[in-house]
């Protein structure tokens, strides 16, 4: 937790907060996408995480890739800015969130894919058609229902 949102939870204690955040899509050449399981869920998640105070959206999206998956992303376009229903995660502890998130195209440009340790205790890419059976978040499956996954992931044929 950031020394930000510490603060704020010292004043509203487990209630909602809404909070900005990035998600970071990093696809590689074959159309897989990189994910990372949570420790403390043990779900896949997409990278990302909130936006700290004088950070831009693409500034954490950067942060994020190197802290959660060890790699080093150039982003590309964005891709969506979503939030609302099925965007809330009450964490462990009880904290209650709802995130408004820019979720960001991403290429891995150096480092080698690998977990904190701290977040994330695994990092692997997935295809396409994996992605339905995949044992992820609640708040992954809302995002994926979102977003274009199809079109970002599968080459198009023209």
């Amino acid at each position: 937790m950031s020394p930000h949102i510490r603060r704020l939870r010292e004043k509203v204690g487990h209630d909602l907060l809404v909070l900005p955040s990035v998600c970071v899509l990093p696809i590689d050449p074959n159309g897989r996408l990189l994910l990372v399981e949570a420790i403390d869920t043990g779900q896949w998640q997409t990278i990302g995480g909130a936006i700290e105070p004088d950070e831009s959206p693409r500034e954490a999206g950067l942060r994020e890739a190197l802290e959660e998956a060890g790699v080093v992303v150039e982003l590309g376009r964005l891709v969506d800015a979503v939030g609302g229903r099925g965007f809330e995660i009450t964490y462990p502890n009880g904290d209650v969130v709802s995130y408004v998130s820019c979720v960001f195209e991403a290429t891995v440009i150096s480092g080698e894919p690998n977990p904190d340790g701290d977040e994330t205790s695994a990092v692997a890419w997935w295809a396409f058609d994996d992605l339905e059976r995949a044992p992820v978040s609640a708040f992954t499956r809302v995002l994926f229902g979102t977003l274009p996954l199809r079109e970002l992931l599968v080459p198009q044929v023209t």
